[in-house]
């Protein structure tokens, strides 16, 4: 994969075009549609291991970020089971 200069601006600029296509209301950068990414794997029993892969992060510690979401869906859960 070549990284050249311009592929972080490009890739801005294709996201943030298909946004307003879409009609997003909320600001929607590649870092958010990746940090969803991350978030719903997550969420549907991925393995941090498997994300970590899949996000390119050399240290688990960057991957572990995402628990806190793991950790309020499961308060969520363990809440509607009272």
């Amino acid at each position: 994969m070549n990284k050249g200069k311009d592929s972080g601006p490009s890739v801005l600029k294709i996201v943030k075009k298909a946004a307003q296509i879409l009609g997003a209301q909320k600001q929607i950068t590649p870092h958010i549609l990746r940090h969803s990414f991350a978030t719903q794997l997550l969420r549907a029993g991925a393995d941090l291991r498997s994300i970590q892969t899949s996000l390119g992060h050399k240290s688990s510690q960057t991957t572990e970020m995402y628990t806190h979401v793991a950790i309020n869906h499961i308060k969520i859960i363990k809440n509607s089971l009272d």
